[in-house]
């Protein structure tokens, strides 16, 4: 079996919490690696982000990623979608030169979704598509969220026009079947994973000492630095705790120069949270585990988030969540057990969950190893086995191609 992984916008070689990388960027390469460990052969397609990108990339055995140039390097998603037909013949032309041929096409995002969708009717093949974010699910969360006027049509045209759409919670299922009028029977959910080798408990002192950190109870918030994630909400309430100096609050994730790094660093300024808020930029997943491990709490004080793999890595390494209650998160954070599942924008909610967490040593420990137990029925593995029965499903033919690159 040969499948065409498509993530024009997200190579998953781009650092987790910088600018447009985040969790998607970890679920495709954590899956396409565990595919081809069960006897797949994948071809991840991407855009240039680097002039010095190698054209392709094996990131392990049987799995290369291709990247194709569409446009500067430098482009953020938003003006990715007036190159798509580029994208697409460049793709087509690889493809022929190569002499390859693929058995099913697997998208990522709605830009993808559109590349995915055209080459799957040219090559008479099924197309599952994945969104991992949809504009009417975000502006729900957050209604100033602004996107291109093509998304909402491209993203039901899209969803309608799959063999499959793969999910991640039941709440995203409902979602895209009421929104955009799929039938149920063509939605899977299929849950992400976390590697729980390397996210795992580990010593607090160690990690605390290796990082550098002082005595001062320590909150961590991990993801990218965007206005649906509600960091402006975690910093108020941070702010109306006692006893500031003995708390810090650690956010990891976000270009250096972007506008909302901005806005929250004069925000930061503004409440006199200097000597409180850290910012650690992103960290590479290697390094991650020590991070969790450092943290008494990990907060994800969102608008909207499809699932939230932030919340699930923080789990795996026993540590409790404060978490919003919406999207994916309430299958992640078992209320009362695990974490608290606070209302969305509540901010006195998310600080009255803290002050109980930050003072009560034995109750961080016993929900941090509830968190752990119920992280481990969520590996990677499973997600994997899973998202191939799918694809296994919709596969008539799984003959491999004739031709492939040297070297394969």
């Amino acid at each position: 079996m040969r499948i065409a992984f498509i993530t024009v916008h997200g190579c998953p070689l781009r650092q987790a919490g910088d600018k447009d990388s985040g969790g998607m960027n970890i679920y495709i390469l954590e899956m396409v690696k565990r595919l081809a460990a069960r006897g797949v052969k994948v071809d991840v397609f991407t855009r240039h982000h680097d002039s010095l990108d190698p054209q392709i990339v094996t990131l392990a055995q049987g799995v290369r990623l291709v990247h194709l140039p569409a446009g500067p390097p430098s482009l953020d998603k938003n003006g990715v979608y007036e190159l798509l037909p580029i994208f697409v013949a460049q793709m087509r032309r690889f493809c022929i030169l190569n002499k390859l041929n693929y058995d099913l096409i697997s998208t990522h995002y709605w830009l993808s979704g559109l590349v995915g969708m055209r080459l799957a009717f040219e090559w008479d093949v099924p197309h599952v598509t994945s969104f991992h974010t949809m504009a009417e699910m975000k502006r729900r969360g957050r209604p100033e969220e602004i996107e291109i006027r093509q998304r909402d049509a491209s993203e039901s045209e899209i969803a309608c026009s799959a063999a499959s759409v793969v999910v991640w919670t039941e709440d995203e299922k409902e979602a895209i079947v009421n929104y955009c009028g799929v039938d149920p029977v063509n939605v899977s959910v299929i849950a992400p994973g976390v590697d729980l080798s390397r996210f795992r408990p580990m010593s607090q002192r160690y990690s605390r000492d290796y990082l550098g950190y002082g005595p001062e109870k320590n909150i961590l918030f991990v993801g990218r630095l965007e206005p649906l994630k509600g960091i402006d909400n975690l910093f108020r309430a941070v702010a109306s705790l006692e006893n500031l100096k003995s708390i810090t609050l650690s956010v990891v994730g976000g270009d250096g120069n972007s506008q909302e790094k901005s806005r929250l660093e004069a925000l930061v300024q503004k409440m006199q949270l200097n000597q409180t808020v850290h910012f650690l930029g992103p960290i590479p997943q290697e390094e991650l585990p020590i991070h969790y491990n450092a943290a008494d709490v990990c907060v994800l004080p969102s608008y909207y988030e499809s699932f939230g793999l932030a919340a699930l890595e923080a789990a795996a390494c026993g540590k409790p969540v404060v978490a919003s209650e919406v999207g994916g998160l309430p299958a992640i954070v078992n209320h009362g057990r695990t974490g608290y599942l606070v209302p969305p924008k509540r901010m006195d909610v998310i600080a009255e969950r803290l002050c109980e967490l930050l003072e009560d040593d034995l109750l961080r420990g016993q929900m941090g190893a509830a968190a752990r137990i119920q992280a481990e029925s969520l590996g990677w593995d499973s997600s994997a086995d899973s998202l191939l029965r799918c694809f296994k499903e919709l596969i008539e033919d799984t003959s491999e191609p004739v031709i492939s690159l040297a070297g394969d």
